[in-house]
């Protein structure tokens, strides 16, 4: 056994290793901002080899049995300038090379071929990454610019509701997407109940979405991964952008703390419509609601091998109402936000070795309070009653990856990382006092539950010939909680293959899950709770196959893919009939059904990135269900958001050196919803959580059996600049819903004018035109 682990061994060393190798490394940045750029394209264009850049701005590119005293390099990034140089070969050598952007006013771009990297090269598959600034020119609800309703376009990602920031991935929830903020997981990336997300396109560099295939690093979730990493500041000088629309403001403000060394920059966002509202308030009465979103980001370079950054997100959601009278005094609150903290740590070992380390917090929150005063007209005895519930998820981390690039063959990732989450499911605390009485309790305790969990990767992505590379990996992962330790092996394995111009790739990828979210509604409210995986209640666990096509065309400016997948999913949760996240119930266990589910399509997708005209076509025809035991008399049923055909197309063209023209048009299926086939009188009274009531029963005879109305909708909007270039001062005019769809929000079952039952569809944004202003300085 031994004497087989070192043969194997001896053949991977003596397969990674270099004879005669010249490597070059280093990074490369904005010349303007100092800002390392993630995903830029290095490649030979003499010896036809290349790589592109990780998610910190590195590359490293070995030459085997190179006897050559120079090369030809070529360095490439959308929006940039070519970098083009010959360069002498010193036994080693490691370079910073700085990118000036193109000249937005010009009519063209000159696109040198395979300088934008092939799509048809890359193991990867399920993997889109779209340029921030063609995400900042999509027409937005109200004029909110929003990267995750730009993801909603793309195929395989399926919005909730109207207007809702969810994000549904090949058949998963929410709760199955890891979002990541600058390496931090963030719980709840929703404002506003659902309409916009947490995520200020003024503070953000880079968003990258996988929806299968995942590499080695990943886990934790079911369904995607959603990078989003904040820009690092400006280096070199100080520069400002602050923007006005109809329901917000923002600014952004970045620049160097020491010139060509640390930087820093700032972003702020806050709603204003409580502020408008407020003038129309009875005198007796006030409230209104509003969110606010701070980002701030710092970095330092100690030198050309070791680097440091802090980065840290604020924000919060306030609904507040406050009405007096003469004797009494009513308050309610609803709260809730994130934080989210990380410090990151970049060290160049040498010129094939790169580690990050990072340090991270996230913090989730939510609450509601209610105050009661009420004072006697005859004795003016005061006596105070207060209702608070809460319930969040604290999240500390750590985790150390490394980059390893021993020759042109390999590209090894490995690393660890170790995570302490604190629960804290809800409780519901009662505080009442009066004339001689007191009282302070928790109705409901506070079940709050710890958990650790330990993960290792090791992933090499190989290329055994020019034709033939595959990415082989493994993620492990311990998770501990209450005495009960889960553990688990999650093989990853990729592959691409090449005929002729075409890459025909394939994946296989299990991925585990050991938290789950209690929800029971669709557009993301705050009242959702985050619980541990249990002794009951076992980690979600998913298998998922792809395979698919892929070839770049016109140089790497254009992309065209299209995947086929299947996905299986085990141990999901879903509230019990009638229960809901408020109930007397000591243990939330009771309260869910535990299930199985499936997920299976077809996407296409074509992306031309960049140039006077640009944007993206993607189509999905996909199939979705679920089963539970106890659900649906045991049988399959479709998936709330199970839609046969999903169209979303994206669309920007340059008018002219002054406008900008942007357009959106959506498609889908509609949404399984579950109406009941009779309604009558209740004979018992109904129960739901601590209260009782006397109403109707409804009888259902299928669950999510009936469809709701298709959902399409047209989005358009011009940009008016009156300077263009690096620093943009621009007018946006949108219109949302252009040709005014009444799309359906939900169904209720009601009675017409003749008392006969009757379905009836309430929608909710009608045409709705957007205006905003925004000054570079």
């Amino acid at each position: 056994m031994h004497r087989t682990y070192f043969i194997l061994l001896f053949g991977w060393l003596s397969m990674v290793s270099v004879a005669h190798s010249q490597t070059i490394s280093g990074f490369v940045e904005d010349k303007s901002s100092g800002e390392r750029l993630i995903g830029a394209n290095v490649f030979d264009p003499e010896l036809k080899i290349g790589t592109s850049t990780n998610a910190y701005g590195f590359f490293s590119l070995t030459y085997k049995n190179f006897l050559q005293d120079s090369i030809s390099l070529v360095v490439s990034y959308i929006g940039y300038e070519n970098w083009r140089r010959r360069l002498v070969l010193a036994e080693k050598r490691h370079i910073k090379i700085s990118l000036q952007p193109t000249a937005i006013l010009a009519d063209t771009v000159t696109i040198e071929a395979d300088a934008l990297g092939d799509i048809a090269e890359q193991t990867e598959m399920s993997v889109v990454q779209i340029p921030v600034r063609q995400l900042a020119l999509m027409p937005a609800l109200l004029g909110e610019v929003d990267v995750v309703k730009s993801l909603q376009l793309l195929p395989g990602v399926q919005s909730g509701n109207e207007g809702s920031s969810g994000l549904y991935i090949r058949g998963g929830g929410p709760d199955q997407n890891l979002i990541l903020l600058d390496g931090a997981p963030v719980y709840n990336a929703s404002h506003l109940f659902g309409f916009f997300s947490v995520f200020n396109s003024d503070a953000l560099k880079n968003v990258q979405l996988t929806k299968g295939g995942f590499p080695p690093r990943y886990g934790g979730r079911l369904a995607s991964v959603i990078e989003v990493n904040m820009k690092e500041g400006n280096n070199q000088e100080l520069k400002g952008r602050a923007g006005i629309g109809l329901v917000s403001s923002r600014f952004m403000l970045e620049g160097p703390i020491k010139k060509g060394t640390s930087s820093f920059i700032f972003t702020g966002r806050r709603t204003y419509i409580d502020l408008l509202a407020r003038p129309f308030l009875p005198d007796d009465e006030t409230g209104g609601y509003f969110f606010h979103d701070l980002n701030m980001k710092l970095n330092h370079s100690f030198s050309a091998t070791h680097r440091l950054y802090l980065s840290v997100y604020a924000g919060l959601d306030k609904f507040y109402t406050e009405s007096k009278s003469e004797f009494s005094k009513d308050t309610g609150e609803l709260n809730w936000g994130n934080i989210t903290s990380t410090v990151r740590w970049n060290w160049l070992h040498n010129q094939k070795l790169f580690s990050n380390t990072l340090l991270m917090y996230s913090r989730y929150r939510f609450e509601i309070i209610a105050t009661d005063e009420e004072t006697s007209s005859f004795d003016s005895v005061k006596e105070t009653y207060l209702l608070k519930h809460f319930s969040g998820i604290e999240d500390y981390s750590a985790r150390m990856d490394f980059d390893f690039v021993p020759s042109p063959a390999h590209y090894i990732r490995f690393g660890a990382g170790s995570s302490y989450r604190i629960f804290n499911p809800g409780a519901i605390q009662l505080k009442e006092e009066g004339a001689g009485t007191s009282l302070n309790s928790l109705i409901l305790p506070n079940a709050r539950q710890e958990a650790a969990e330990f993960n290792l990767y090791a992933g090499d992505d190989v290329r055994v010939s020019d034709w033939f590379k595959i990415n082989l990996g493994v993620h492990s992962a311990l998770f501990s909680v209450n005495n009960k330790q889960y553990f688990s092996l999650q093989p990853r394995v990729s592959s691409r293959i090449l005929v002729g111009d075409w890459a025909v790739k394939s994946s296989y990828a299990e991925m585990r899950q050991n938290i789950h979210l209690l929800t029971n509604t669709s557009i993301g409210l705050p009242t959702d709770l985050w619980l541990p995986a249990t002794a009951r209640v076992r980690p979600q666990f998913s298998r998922q196959v792809a395979l698919g096509l892929a070839r770049s065309f016109a140089g790497g400016l254009i992309d065209f893919s299209v995947e086929g997948y299947y996905k299986s999913m085990n141990n999901i949760i879903e509230y019990k009939e009638g229960a809901t996240f408020i109930g007397l119930d000591a243990d939330w266990q009771d309260r869910v059904d535990i299930g199985n589910g499936r997920a299976y399509g077809v996407e296409f997708f074509l992306h031309k990135k960049s140039g006077r005209a640009s944007g993206w076509f993607g189509y999905t025809l996909s199939w979705s269900d679920r089963q539970f035991d106890k659900l649906n008399f045991g049988k399959r049923f479709a998936y709330r958001y199970d839609r046969r055909h999903d169209i979303g197309i994206a669309f920007n063209y340059r008018l002219s050196r002054a406008i900008d023209f942007s357009t959106t048009w959506v498609y889908g299926t509609g949404s399984a919803i579950s109406l009941p086939a009779a309604t009558f009188p209740a004979e018992k009274p109904q129960y739901n959580g601590a209260f009782r009531f006397f109403g109707e029963a409804s009888h259902y005879t299928q669950r999510n059996g009936v469809r709701m109305g298709s959902y399409h909708r047209l989005d358009f909007s011009f940009r008016f600049y009156t300077r263009r270039g690096i620093d943009e001062n621009f007018w946006t005019l949108g219109l949302y819903n252009a040709y005014h769809r009444q799309n359906p929000f939900y169904y209720f079952r009601d009675n017409d004018n003749s008392g006969n039952p009757v379905i009836k569809q309430v929608s909710l944004f009608p045409l709705i035109p957007a205006i905003s202003y925004t000054r570079s300085f």
